[in-house]
């Protein structure tokens, strides 16, 4: 497979991030929070599902801060897995499962049957209402009780629209400065994947799959307010849910199974 041709993923994993951070500035702060609750619930050797994993990003930051951990991450894009298993190839902890979170069976997947804590950040978005919902009871039945869910993602409050529009003109301008220091965004990331020839071919199957996001076809996005997520969360058989981190436009929801 590509990833075992001493290809440079670490190049491709930071690449990616700094891609996102064109778009999350504050993407670090959300991963402190996110990690700080995952020890506060699980301890510091958890077994803990990274959903829709995308490059491993969240488990990379894991098992840096807990090297005892254990993780699984699960997505479609071959591309992005591609990246991922490259980066943590030899490192028995991680194991990576490509699957369709919209499908019945995906749990069926894992290597393990019950996990200490899911995690996921900037991914669920793109889930309309009832696929999302059915993944929260899903995800009910594959942590353990008293394991935590963290999601981190788009969470707007469409009740404040002058608030909401000054950060979104301060944003956009932040943005254009930084793309004219040549920052990518999310489609010219892409097109540098499609033209590398260690992910040309993942790319191309990503395309077919997904969508191509040069082209402006990647997908619609789903957003809901972070109550929503936790009265649904509620819903779906999780004991608590709430708010554990927010900014103008996005938060982490934290649910107790």
């Amino acid at each position: 497979m590509a990833w075992e041709t001493g290809m440079d993923w670490q190049g491709w994993q930071e690449s990616w991030d700094r891609q996102q951070e064109w778009y999350l500035p504050d993407r670090e702060e959300r991963f402190r929070v996110m990690l700080d609750s995952v020890a506060a619930h699980a301890g510091d050797r958890p077994r803990v599902l990274d959903l829709a994993c995308g490059t491993g990003s969240i488990t990379r930051r894991l098992l840096e801060r807990f090297p005892g951990a254990a993780g699984t991450g699960v997505d479609l894009d071959p591309a992005l897995l591609t990246i991922a298993r490259g980066t943590f190839e030899g490192d028995e902890r991680v194991t990576f499962v490509q699957a369709d979170l919209t499908g019945a069976d995906w749990p069926a997947a894992l290597p393990y049957a019950s996990y200490d804590a899911v995690v996921t950040a900037t991914a669920l978005h793109w889930l309309p209402e009832e696929p999302l919902r059915t993944l929260y009871g899903q995800l009910a039945g594959v942590l353990r009780p008293g394991g935590v869910f963290l999601n981190a993602d788009h969470m707007p409050d469409p009740s404040t629209p002058r608030i909401n529009a000054a950060h979104e003109a301060f944003e956009k301008a932040r943005q254009e400065r930084e793309k004219a220091e040549g920052v990518l965004d999310w489609a010219g990331w892409w097109r540098e994947v499609a033209a590398a020839p260690e992910l040309a071919d993942a790319a191309r199957e990503r395309f077919a799959l997904l969508g191509d996001p040069a082209d402006g076809h990647d997908g619609e996005d789903h957003y809901h307010a972070p109550d929503w997520h936790a009265r649904v969360l509620r819903e779906s058989g999780f004991a608590e849910a709430r708010t554990a981190w927010a900014s103008l436009t996005d938060a982490l929801v934290l649910a107790l199974r």
